[in-house]
Parts: structure tokens; sequence; C-alpha cells
């Protein structure tokens, strides 16, 4: 799973990837994002925050893992601050 930008801004924190990573089925959560890089939302940005990988029996029981993995991150945001011209 591709994470998605939760918000638009600097990226302060991500919490809860031991969760995620307990979740019966999940592999690996990895966060490719650096802390203090500032992150946009899709359709204007152009990267992901991270990337959840699962395996399961059935395509369902991938999609629930996925779902309550992704529901255990949080992403802690600081607005950025637009640079005015001179």
């Amino acid at each position: 799973m591709m994470l998605p930008v939760p918000a638009g801004g600097i990226l302060e924190s991500v919490s809860g990837i031991d969760q995620a990573e307990q979740v019966t089925g999940i592999e690996e959560v990895v966060i490719t994002a650096k802390l203090g890089e500032i992150l946009v939302p899709l359709p204007e940005g152009s990267s992901y925050p991270g990337f959840i990988f699962a395996r399961g029996e059935t395509p369902e029981l991938v999609e629930q893992a996925l779902r309550t993995a992704h529901g255990a991150l949080e992403f802690r945001m600081t607005e950025a601050l637009p640079l005015a011209a001179h």
C-alpha cells in the first residue's frame, strides 16, 4: 500500500509503526519521507511518505490488514508557511 500524504505541511513525526507491524498479515512498514520534509498531497504532490507491505490468504484479509495498519499510523504535520517574494 502506498501511504497517502495525510495533509500538506512539514513532517514532524510518525508514530504507530510498531503497532502497525504487529497487525496479522503485515510484513513491513517503511517510511521513506524524512522528518522536516515538506509533504504535498495528491494531485499537486508527486510522492508518498511510505509503504505498507502485507501478505495473506485472500485479498480481503490483505485489504483488512492494510486498513488496520494504516489506521495505527499517525503523521504529525506542521503547517508550511509560504515564502514571500521580495
